[in-house]
């Protein structure tokens, strides 16, 4: 007789970025939910810390720890604290993320194009090439990917965020065919319009929004919450054959 699927996390220790509001706080909150311990990380302590107590006042375990993960030394200095504190890691979920532009792709001003690359690609490269390596150290773990449906079809007006994105999907297959030896799965998570401050231009303005949900089958948006179940799927032993996976969650768009 098979072992049941099950989602329970007890014992595993995760990261997730941009994990102070939005999708990010909705993740960490329900893994911490099934038992993983959460370092919560975004850029500000303060902020980390509101998630971190929210969880505990649950019942569940996490600790902040702030990172940018535009910087490189932040990225050092985060692992370095987990492996030190905890001497293992089994759950990334990168989710933070930055879209500073909207609007025409040839007013692109360089110095947005090198912000947006620096966190959305290099950001998500080297926060995965540390977290593999400290998971294939403990026989393994899961990298779960934040990427968006933009990165399939590019978002009007939102050109270098949609590219990114892009390249947040091939980063995932990349790492999946590559770590796989190492007991490492890499999967993406594609999420549709969600109401979170991010997207609050795309939500808030009436005309966009109804231009928007006119390519959405379920014709609403997204609460944030609704992303977290298919983060647990992915991070949890459920998922246990399954990398180089891109799971759509975005109300039917992409079958449009």
């Amino acid at each position: 007789m098979t072992s049941p699927i099950t989602f329970d996390l007890t014992g595993k220790i995760a990261i997730v970025t941009g994990a102070s509001r939005g999708i990010g706080a909705e993740i960490a909150k329900l893994l911490a939910l099934h038992g993983a311990h959460v370092i919560v990380s975004s850029r500000k302590q303060v902020d980390c810390q509101a998630v971190v107590d929210e969880i505990v006042a649950s019942g569940g375990s996490a600790e902040a720890i702030a990172c940018h993960i535009g910087e490189l030394q932040q990225i050092d200095a985060l692992h370095a604290k987990v492996e030190q504190t905890h001497g293992r890691l089994d759950i990334l979920v990168n989710n933070a993320a930055t879209n500073p532009f909207f609007g025409h792709i040839l007013d692109t001003d360089p110095s947005i194009f090198q912000k947006t690359v620096d966190v959305n690609i290099r950001g998500y490269f080297y926060m995965s090439t540390h977290g593999a390596r400290l998971m294939a150290k403990n026989g393994g773990g899961s990298i779960v990917n934040v990427a968006s449906v933009n990165g399939v079809v590019p978002g009007v007006q939102q050109g270098i965020y949609s590219i990114t994105k892009a390249a947040v999907i091939s980063m995932t297959k990349a790492f999946a065919v590559e770590c796989a030896e190492q007991g490492v799965r890499c999967n993406a998570l594609l999420p549709g319009l969600t109401d979170t401050k991010f997207a609050s231009v795309l939500v808030n303005t009436p005309a966009i929004l109804k231009m928007a949900l006119a390519h959405v089958p379920m014709r609403r948006v997204a609460q944030p919450s609704e992303m977290a179940g298919a983060a647990l799927y992915l991070a949890s032993d459920a998922a246990s054959y399954t990398t180089g996976a891109v799971l759509n969650v975005d109300g039917g768009y992409l079958c449009v």
